[in-house]
């Protein structure tokens, strides 16, 4: 797979379970293109936001079936990652605010 950093993580995750998540693991969730590997995330992460990434755990979901009148299709299938970062590492998605 020959894909640049900037096309593996689609966007950052941010729910209430997630931020959950990220104050009692240290861990940030991205959904990242559903061909991307660990390793792959792991460098464009590590890249991108200059930090460490200690493990990433990956989750590939289908798409739900939907109907608009008598025809049924499915939205696109995609993937999430959980990326753990080393102590000390830390992204902020809301510095700002």
């Amino acid at each position: 797979m020959s894909r640049d950093m900037y096309s593996v993580i689609t966007a950052p995750l941010i729910t209430e379970k997630v931020t959950l998540v990220g104050e009692a693991g240290n861990q940030v969730v991205f959904r990242v293109q559903p061909d991307a590997n660990k390793f792959a995330i792991k460098n464009a992460v590590e890249t991108l936001f200059k930090v460490k990434v200690t493990k990433v755990r990956t989750i590939q979901y289908l798409g739900k079936e939907r109907r608009v009148g008598k025809y049924l299709g499915r939205r696109p299938a995609w993937k999430k990652a959980y990326v753990t970062l080393a102590a000390g590492s830390r992204i902020d998605f809301f510095e700002g605010v």
